[in-house]
């Protein structure tokens, strides 16, 4: 186990003993000794928090024993756990092996410009599509290409082709354009139709060319 794994292992300790225990610490009874080691580390980080003296006697009176050592996350360090739980994972995911998604990988410009489009969604008439949002959260970056890696559905996928389309009607025009030649996926209010964007079949080669009417 690597250090940053142990220490997360030690945050998640505290953070559920801590949740468990009404005062919020985690006494020296119920860590190892290796682990308290572990969070006098931590503390240097400013991730976890010893108990002081005061804190000892009101927790020795709590105990009805005496209590030598005690520990609790500080906000960091419990912000730092939530993260660590949430953060996007380079392994497999059930999204790349469903038939029904498709990997896109987009550069840098793109992402940005797409996470825009996703911080807008509670404003929009036209938001972005369901689950669109978390395959933005959940993307893995590959550095050695600079590509951001999702694994849309059709839906989603002429979803993106839309906020691009939202970002090139305000500045900048290439983001949609190289979608559109990778993708195949522009979207054009001008030729859309009443039904909506057809659907993309990934595993029919390049999808169609989706356009999409926004209504007011």
């Amino acid at each position: 186990m690597r250090g940053w794994e142990r220490a997360l292992s030690v945050l998640e300790a505290l953070g559920e003993r801590g949740q468990a225990a009404e005062h919020g610490w985690t006494m020296d009874t119920e860590l190892l000794p290796a682990h308290q080691q572990q969070v006098n580390a931590l503390e240097n980080q400013a991730l976890v928090e010893l108990a002081g003296r005061e804190d000892r006697a009101e927790l020795s009176a709590l105990e009805g024993r005496l209590v030598r050592w005690a520990a609790r996350l500080t906000p960091y360090g419990h912000d730092t756990l939530a993260y660590a739980q949430s953060r996007p994972r380079p392994e497999s995911t059930p999204a790349e092996a469903d038939p029904g998604r498709q990997l896109v990988e987009l550069i840098p410009s793109q992402m940005a410009a797409l996470r825009v489009f996703i911080a807008l969604s509670g404003r929009l008439r036209v938001p972005p599509a369901a689950g669109l949002a978390e395959q933005v959260r959940s993307a893995s970056c590959d550095h050695g290409i600079k590509r951001w890696r999702l694994h849309l559905t059709p839906e989603q996928i002429a979803s993106v082709g839309y906020g691009l389309w939202l970002h090139r009607m305000t500045g900048s025009a290439a983001e949609a354009n190289r979608f559109a030649r990778e993708y195949g996926v522009a979207h054009n209010p001008a030729r859309a139709s009443d039904e909506g964007p057809p659907t993309v079949d990934a595993r029919e080669g390049p999808p169609p060319v989706i356009t999409r009417r926004v209504r007011p």
